[in-house]
């Protein structure tokens, strides 16, 4: 990656933790509020109605915070937005802005609408079939390669012919590469690691065109984020809280949580998100407030690290951290009761068709926490604890845009 290496002579680049859980609908959404789940109301990327019971994938019409693009429009500055995850359905902006991830029509996915005749022609792609690498690791492969061609194209083709203040574009292959490709890349896998370098390759290129497109008085900021490890096992949280007497389900062909039956103390969404039974709160709550909630709350956090993956012993919990230690706001009565926070290499899940606590599936590496990782251009940046949340109100001070008092990062420089 030579365009990398020069660059990093240039600037400060650095480690920066990301958020709990460390998924990227939460991330993306932090990062772009500069605001906990507790303000901006994204706190996965799965949620759930408590009653009636019902799950739901949460977007932008979930968000209760204004986002960073929004902001600067109001301010009267032109943005361009490209694929950010949790911008779908998209907001207005002035300027351009296309969905992320969520999308599913290319029509539906624009700002302003217009803009999607010009993305057709040049063939934009609003993800990779991700399911491919579950059948067919080189038909994942190359359509990963086009997918990032065109993304890339596009990019170039409206930092050249938009009027913008603010450009950012979201590269959601490295994701994705990463979730299938990171241990044989780690590995040194003889197929899959050089397909690995060479595609990370191509994101040098890029890095380096865009370099190269930007003059000396433009910011240029490069992030993760989220860092990777290779994925052990994916644990399944709620087989542990069944066998543990936690969680009982109605009798049925089908297994789901909407089937939560009268006796049930506990559940959990991805990843590792618990919600207690709670009487007045949930469909088929059982457990009262007060004492008797902090009980099973108490219990489960001494439980849960007691985990150990029944193949080799490890340990599978680092942590459970209760819900006032990690969120706070108007948006905070959505949050869980507890979030687990696991070891690197253990994934956890919240499928309820399992039969054994872990497994090695077609996914091979996760997200963590603690090594995101922040690159300024000319700049030195002084902060030794560094957050997600800290970019925004790093980005508004550069810009010259006063910063909302209820954020919860802080300027880096």
């Amino acid at each position: 990656m030579p365009h990398c290496a020069r660059l990093l002579k240039k600037g400060s680049f650095r480690r920066m933790k990301s958020v709990i859980p460390t998924v990227s609908s939460v991330a993306w959404s932090s990062y772009m509020t500069g605001k906990n789940p507790g303000k901006h109301n994204i706190y996965g990327f799965v949620d759930r109605r408590p009653d009636p019971l019902e799950i739901f994938i949460p977007t932008s019409s979930h968000m209760k915070s204004e986002t960073l693009w929004e902001i600067l429009s109001r301010e009267g500055m032109r943005v361009a937005v490209i694929n950010v995850p949790v911008t779908y359905p998209p907001r207005t902006v002035n300027g351009v802005l296309i969905s992320g991830f969520l999308a599913t029509r290319l029509e539906k996915a624009v700002f302003p609408p217009s803009l999607s005749s010009t993305l057709e022609e040049l063939g934009y792609r609003i993800d990779v079939d991700a399911w491919k690498a579950h059948e067919d690791t080189e038909a994942f492969l190359e359509d990963l390669h086009h997918t990032l061609e065109r993304r890339v194209e596009t990019a170039l083709y409206l930092m050249e012919r938009e009027e913008w203040d603010f450009f950012q574009v979201h590269i959601m292959e490295t994701d994705r590469i990463n979730h299938f490709l990171w241990e044989g890349w780690e590995n040194g896998d003889p197929s899959y690691a050089p397909e690995f370098t060479r595609f990370y390759g191509k994101i040098d290129q890029f890095l380096g065109e865009v370099e190269g497109r930007v003059d000396g008085d433009t910011e240029l900021i490069i992030l993760s984020d989220h860092g990777f490890c290779t994925l052990k096992k994916e644990v399944f949280v709620n087989l542990w809280l069944e066998e543990a007497g936690y969680l009982r389900l109605r009798q049925g062909e089908k297994r789901a949580l909407t089937d939560i039956d009268g006796e049930s103390r506990a559940y959990s969404l991805i990843p590792g998100r618990i919600f207690v039974n709670l009487k007045g709160r949930e469909q088929m709550g059982t457990v009262d407030g007060g004492t008797t909630y902090e009980g099973v709350r108490e219990e489960l956090i001494a439980a849960l690290p007691t985990m150990v993956d029944p193949d080799t012993g490890e340990r599978i919990i680092r942590a459970v951290h209760k819900r006032e230690e990690l969120y706070s706001g108007p948006c905070f009565e959505q949050a869980p009761d507890l979030v687990a926070v696991p070891e690197d290499g253990y994934d956890l899940k919240g499928n309820l068709d399992q039969e054994r606590l872990t497994r090695k599936g077609p996914l091979v590496g996760m997200h963590t926490f603690d090594d995101a990782a922040l690159y300024v251009r000319g700049r030195e940046i002084s902060k030794e604890d560094i957050r997600i949340t800290d970019l925004m109100p790093t980005i508004l001070t550069l810009m010259g845009v006063p910063v909302p008092e209820d954020v919860d990062g802080s300027a880096l420089l």
